[in-house]
This record gives structure tokens, sequence and C-alpha cells, in this order.
């Protein structure tokens, strides 16, 4: 059996702006350090095989925060590389819903059939994380693997290994540093944990607008 432990990245100046961030390398910033400091901790007592990990440097960050426990060298996926939001990248949600109403309606309705200009469709993300994910699966037939990836992207694969379309896309919730654990065994995936924060109680006020 194979524990796959999927993690969003720490928080970064435009989750906290609500802009959008996608290909554009945002860094984490200071709460995010330490959002990903605390995810370290909350694995460090656990033995892990491998981490991977979005090539982006908000991810890469967060999963050296966790390697840093265990010995282990991230090894970049470009499978878990953030969502491409196009001609979207680092305008802010609300300047979007102003300038491009029926896409942002869409997007926010029916995410499932958004095309966004210059970008990616969420089954484009969907097609090559979960090819990433199987890729992970079938290197590591057992132990536990570490994923450090986005939230479009935990979203997707979420709904990918529940067998559910990409509508139910805002029915997902993916803070900061959220922990999911997906278990792949006799030939299946079983969510047993999802959107897990625990780690993060002594932030407090710092956990507030986390999930964008």
């Amino acid at each position: 059996m194979t524990s796959i432990y999927l993690v969003r990245h720490g928080q970064t100046a435009w989750n906290k702006e609500e802009i959008f961030r996608g290909r554009t390398d945002i860094p984490l910033d200071e709460t995010g350090l330490r959002q990903a400091e605390l995810a370290g901790e909350f694995f460090k007592d656990l033995e892990i095989e491998a981490i991977y990990s979005s090539p982006l440097s908000r991810a890469i960050q967060t999963a050296e925060k966790i390697a840093k426990f265990h010995s282990l060298k991230v090894q970049p996926l470009e499978g878990l590389v953030d969502m491409s939001f196009g001609k979207w990248e680092g305008h802010a949600h609300l300047e979007i819903k102003e300038s491009d109403p029926e896409t942002y309606r869409q997007w926010r309705e029916e995410p499932h059939l958004a095309k966004l200009p210059g970008g990616e469709s969420l089954e484009d993300v969907r097609a090559r994380s979960m090819a990433a994910l199987e890729e992970v699966v079938k290197k590591h037939p057992d132990g536990n693997i570490v994923l450090v990836s986005h939230r479009v992207v935990n979203k997707v694969l979420l709904c990918g290994i529940l067998g559910i379309d990409n509508s139910h896309f805002w029915q997902i919730a993916q803070d900061t540093t959220a922990i999911n654990l997906i278990q792949y065994r006799q030939g299946r995936y079983v969510l047993t944990l999802m959107n897990e924060t625990c780690h993060l109680k002594a932030l407090k006020e710092e956990r507030l607008k986390v999930d964008f």
C-alpha cells in the first residue's frame, strides 16, 4: 500500500492579496514560511520514502521544510505545477471580475467549463496531475510519499481519485499547507484525510483567508 500525503504550499503575499498566481514564481511570505515549518513538524516522526514537489518556489520551499527532518532531497515533478491562469496571472480577482465578467462568472459557477484566456482548463490540469500521481504510485508501491502542490492541482486531484467530475471543484477546500492523505491499495485510491490544518493552531489570526 502506498500512502500519499498531498500538501498545499504555504501562504504567499499574493494569496493574502487574492491575486491569481498560476505559473508566476512567488515565494512564501513570512507567515507562509512559518506554516511550512509547522507542516514539517507534522511529518517529523513519520517515515517518509520520498518527497516530490511542484517546481515553483512556493511549493519547493514548503517541501524543503518537510524534507529537512528526513535527510531527503526534494524531487521536482512538473505534473504538479500550478494551473496556468494565462492573462489573469498577476491580477486581483476583483479586477478580473470587472474586466472579464463572463469568464469570471463561469470560473466561479461552472469551473469545469471555464476556458481562461491564454491559460489551462481544469481538465488539462487534471490529466497531467493524475498522470504524475500514477507515476509516483508505480515508482513507490509501498511506503509514505509526500507531494507538495497548489490549491487548484490538489482540488482536481481529489476529484480525480474520488471519481467525480471537475464541477465539484468549489466543494473541496484546500487551505494553505493543508494536508490530505490518499492511500492506494488493491488497485484503488482511498481518501482518508482532507484539508487537515491542525498543525497551524499556533498561528491563530494568520489563518484567515487561506483558501485562495
